[in-house]
């Protein structure tokens, strides 16, 4: 975007200049702060911070800025409207993570035709073979990432609980072609860390409210055989009425799956703040995990619901362990494997210091079902069906509103064979074509 392609948008806008006139404005912004006739928005929301000469005219300007930073390209410029430009970053990890991931960038928007907001996701580059070593997975590819997260939005399509996705397009056209794809989700107001991070109060209602949508939303995800993995306030997305959705399947997988050597070792994820013990202790403590993984991981929310702050801000995985002994206390030698009992016998001797003291406000309810997540033998927690019956949820509880998913999910495709770039992108452009095209024509090959 050139300075006089942005002073040609405000001379056709219905926007007041401020002082001085557009002229002058564009000169400020682009001769001073040396963007070089590049339109760059993290540093001009970097200035209108920092620089309170320059704050005037840039909140002036910000509205037309993020609409021309954020291009949607003509398949969908037709069809929606951006509002604002919400954030970029890396798509699949936490910032901070040193592994190769996507560009990404948000934005908030409205259909055209019906006003309703939707959230218009940019990922550019999604075939590129970044493949590198992950924490999880021995191999991590950010096109399978993908791929595996567009096929289960896909299958969960529907369910009021689960992030829904109402349209894809590609950019450029075609499936041989295509670089960027643009991914249209529900509109949600922010993800349920801001909320816990904010200084709004809650009642006990609200946490009970936010766990019971968790819960309804993984009941619906297990029984389709299928773990979540990366549950974390982050990947719980909030409207202002409350309602909750879950997001972030991307590394969702098989309700059990064998354990690598490396699993839960390496530091640098928040995600690690949720993860249970039998995966941070890897092939000491066993050598599968299954989907109870996901309730601990709801525990460890319920009590960030309750205190206002994570329950194991841990650092690596010793620091995290050691943290999560000091809250439940030395597990019972009978929920001890062999490989892991001198392992934990080496471990400062601790008792439980009691849910109470912890947790001073909390009800007698909600300290019951915390303690019937936070398990460290995995056959002691609560399954989604069994947390949802609990007594703390009966005021919410309905069997019949709570359904099971009717098939179970195939991860067949992603045999080793179908990894090469060429499937991947043959398989997103399938995950594509079942979306509803606004432009309703068919997408070329090539």
């Amino acid at each position: 975007m050139q300075a006089s392609d942005l002073f040609e948008i405000f001379e056709d806008s219905d926007t007041v200049a401020p002082a001085g006139g557009v002229k002058t404005w564009v000169d400020i912004v682009f001769d001073n702060l040396c963007l070089h006739g590049q339109v760059d928005l993290a540093v001009l929301l970097r200035w209108r911070r920092v620089s309170r000469e320059w704050r005037g005219a840039l909140n002036h300007a910000l509205p037309l800025l993020r609409q021309v930073s954020f291009p949607i390209g003509v398949t969908l410029e037709g069809h929606y409207q951006i509002l604002k430009q919400l954030g970029e970053g890396a798509y699949g990890f936490e910032p901070g993570d040193d592994k190769q991931t996507w560009e990404l960038a948000m934005a908030d928007a409205k259909k055209k035709a019906s006003g309703s907001k939707v959230v218009i996701k940019r990922i550019h580059d999604v075939i590129e073979d970044k493949s590198c070593v992950s924490d999880i997975d021995d191999v991590f590819v950010p096109g399978k990432l993908l791929l595996r997260e567009l096929k289960l939005l896909r299958h969960f399509r529907g369910h009021e609980n689960i992030i829904g996705i109402t349209d894809i397009q590609e950019n450029p056209r075609g499936q041989n072609m295509f670089k960027d794809i643009y991914i249209v989700t529900d509109r949600m107001d922010c993800d349920l860390g801001r909320i816990i991070r904010s200084s709004q109060p809650f009642s006990d209602y609200h946490v009970r409210y936010f766990t019971y949508q968790i819960l309804r939303g993984l009941k619906y995800i297990h029984s389709a055989n299928v773990m979540h993995r990366d549950l974390r306030p982050a990947n719980l997305l909030v409207n202002a009425n409350c309602d909750l959705k879950i997001c972030g399947l991307g590394l969702a997988r098989p309700s059990a799956v064998w354990l690598v050597t490396s699993t839960g070792r390496k530091a640098g994820l928040i995600a690690k703040w949720y993860r249970a013990p039998e995966m941070l202790l890897g092939k000491k403590d066993c050598d599968k995990y299954d989907k109870s993984i996901d309730m601990w991981a709801v525990g460890c929310i319920l009590a960030e619901l309750l205190l206002r702050k994570p329950l194991f801000p841990g650092g690596d995985w010793l620091d995290m362990i050691q943290r999560q002994v000091a809250f439940i206390g030395n597990p019972p030698v009978e929920d001890q494997k062999e490989r892991v009992k001198t392992f934990l016998a080496s471990l400062t001797k601790v008792q439980n210091p009691g849910l109470k003291t912890v947790f001073p406000n909390a009800s007698g309810p909600a300290l019951d079902l915390l303690d019937r997540l936070l398990q460290f033998n995995p056959l002691k927690r609560l399954n989604a069906e069994q947390a949802l019956a609990h007594p703390y949820m009966a005021e919410l509880h309905d069997p019949e509103d709570e359904p099971k998913c009717e098939a179970e999910f195939e991860f067949n495709y992603e045999t080793k064979d179908n990894l090469t770039e060429a499937s991947i992108r043959e398989m997103v452009f399938h995950e594509i074509k079942q979306y509803h095209n606004p432009m309703g024509k068919p997408r070329p090959k090539g």
